[in-house]
């Protein structure tokens, strides 16, 4: 049974991620446990920090692999290697000018409910969360309407 995901990571982390063509994706040191739940088949969106922003989502299509070549690099933590890698290909993947603003999704989402309105960002602490199906469904949904309405 599938999976669902997001990825938190700065915006020089999804860029190298877009230059790999969507295919594939590292996840940080401290989550080698969670990255070893990530199967194919899952799919798994992507919110940038600083912007506060989703600019896709993808399909998990390997399972996880560890590497410790330098792919990735981070502003905040520069000897981070990322080394738990999945293989990835893009379902939805939005222009920099068309990310969806995330702030709005903790009212419709359910598993950001435990945090209070006022500190919504603290759903996003840390490189991955397992989230449920509905609430993934409806951000997938939201992507797909916003990359329709930048092709009209």
């Amino acid at each position: 049974m599938a999976r669902y995901w997001i990825v938190v990571g700065g915006p020089e982390i999804f860029g190298k991620t877009r230059e790999l063509g969507f295919t594939k994706h590292g996840f940080k040191s401290t989550r080698r446990g969670m990255a070893a739940k990530v199967a194919p088949g899952d799919r798994m969106a992507f919110y940038v920090t600083g912007r506060k922003q989703f600019a896709g989502a993808v399909e998990i299509t390997s399972g996880m692999v560890e590497e410790q070549t330098r792919v990735w690099q981070s502003d905040k933590k520069p000897n981070e290697l990322y080394p738990f890698r999945v293989g990835i290909k893009p379902l939805t993947i939005l222009e920099e000018a068309d990310w969806l603003d995330a702030e709005p999704y903790h009212d419709r989402f359910t598993w950001t409910q435990k945090w209070p309105r006022a500190n919504w960002t603290l759903a996003y602490q840390g490189n991955l969360h397992e989230v449920p199906e509905a609430d993934f469904e409806l951000l997938e949904a939201d992507l797909r309407k916003a990359a329709a309405a930048a092709k009209a």
